[in-house]
């Protein structure tokens, strides 16, 4: 299964690209440009998804959520 997250990028006073994933609370990566953020996002999902899985949480709830796009 392919999941989809609906992924927020902001700029900050720095200049660093903050990403972060609504629907996964504190999966936050940063980038010195957008496509670094984006790859550095990709990975904290990936992360993020299993240590999800690890701890036993039910994944399909995230992956339910209305935050989120399944395919």
């Amino acid at each position: 299964m392919v999941a989809q997250f609906a992924v927020v990028v902001e700029r900050d006073a720095d200049g660093y690209y903050i990403a972060s994933v609504p629907a996964l609370p504190g999966c936050i990566s940063q980038g010195r440009t957008k496509e670094e953020a984006k790859a550095h996002i990709s990975e904290a999902i990936r992360l993020h998804l299993t240590l999800l899985a690890e701890d036993g949480l039910p994944l399909r709830t995230v992956l339910n959520s209305p935050r989120s796009i399944r395919i």
